[in-house]
């Protein structure tokens, strides 16, 4: 059995510009019938860091919101505080970093609240039946509401070869132990080069599992819960995490985390990939490098798996850009994100994804 994607690509005339073409993608995937009246709707997107500009514009996100809205459904934008120093490591200046980039009610016509409160602790553990977790630590608004929304734009990563919907959940939507737990098996460390003692760690820590020994910071792994509260709170940044976790396991966590993600959410959730700009790295970066293919378009889906397949085979389609990061697959049908990160098998979340039964791999594409 195949799982249905939908496809525009970016041609447009008179007749049709991309908003509409993006309100006849929603309405293929019978958004009437996976939003009802008063549902509370969470808009997953990616804020975007300062300094970066692939990330979906928000005049696309407006155009999604109003089609929520024409179902009565109440959206609004959310994002999850990072587990690394920057621009979105807490909610405040994550808000401040979205409206600066564009996510302002202005022009969204939305409100913004972050899925994981003020420093990425507020949470929800979600029990679920995956091969190697039981639960999962969830960001609590994303629980909460109603129905979901996750806007993903399409582009490669050093992680996990690519990033579609199945990051922009199982990263996305976890909260910061979440994303530790998916990330590494250790405790943050503390670089004592950059540490002066100021013990703002050990007050943050609610877990005795910091002290200042011999003027320096130090973790005690076995009292640490991976929260990386202490990362954030950090002025030197002193504070880091380990990132020991190999890719294929780190793939296959985020995987399990998308299965709590959209428990109890199963018929509640929709998905749309921009395929465009498809840049050789995160968002998460505070730059972006010019994109390895052309912008091919947008696509649609119910199911996570089938869609991020499809996006990846569209990208494999096209002919890569000369002068990029790209340093193989340039012709058509060569693996695009081997050719820029050629140590990630980034097959194995799809497989995993599939095997969990989040979705399908097979997909009928259908061009609208």
């Amino acid at each position: 059995m195949k799982s249905t994607v939908y496809f525009a690509d970016m041609r447009t005339g008179r007749e049709e510009n991309l908003f509409a073409k993006i309100g006849r993608l929603m309405q293929s995937c019978a958004i009437g019938e996976t939003i009802a009246g008063d549902d509370l709707v969470a808009v997953k997107v990616h804020f975007g860091e300062r300094g970066n500009h692939t990330f979906v514009r928000p005049v696309f996100v407006r155009r999604i919101v109003e089609e929520i809205k024409k179902c009565g459904g109440k959206p609004f934008l959310t994002d999850s505080s990072t587990l690394y120093p920057g621009e979105r490591k807490e909610g405040v200046s994550a808000l401040v970093n979205a409206i600066e980039n564009g996510f302002a009610y202005a022009v969204v016509n939305a409100p913004l609240i972050m899925s994981d409160g003020l420093r990425g602790q507020t949470a929800v553990d979600v029990e679920i039946s995956g091969e190697f977790l039981r639960k999962v630590s969830i960001g609590a608004e994303i629980v909460e509401a109603d129905a979901l929304v996750a806007v993903s734009h399409f582009k490669c990563h050093d992680l996990t070869g690519f990033g579609g919907a199945l990051k922009n959940l199982g990263m996305g939507c976890s909260s910061r132990a979440g994303k530790l737990v998916q990330h590494s098996t250790v405790a943050p460390a503390v670089a004592q080069e950059f540490c002066d003692a100021c013990a703002l760690c050990l007050k943050a820590c609610i877990h005795d599992a910091i002290a200042i020994i011999e003027g320096k910071a130090r973790i005690d792994p076995a009292n640490c819960v991976g929260c990386g509260r202490c990362i954030t709170i950090c002025q030197k940044k002193a504070i880091a995490i380990q990132w020991n976790q190999e890719a294929p396991l780190a793939m296959k966590k985020m995987c399990e985390y998308a299965l709590g993600v959209v428990k109890g959410k199963e018929r509640k959730a929709l998905y749309l990939n921009f395929i465009t700009q498809v840049s050789p790295a995160c968002d998460c970066y505070g730059h972006a490098d010019a994109p390895i293919v052309n912008d091919i378009g947008i696509c649609a889906a119910t199911d996570p798996v089938a869609i991020d397949q499809a996006c990846a085979d569209l990208v494999n389609a096209a002919p890569g850009n000369p002068n990029t990061a790209l340093q193989s697959g340039f012709e058509p049908g060569g693996d695009k994100f081997r050719g820029v990160h050629p140590e990630i098998d980034w097959e194995v979340q799809l497989e995993h994804g599939e095997q969990i039964g989040l979705g399908r791999r097979r997909y009928e594409l259908v061009r609208i």
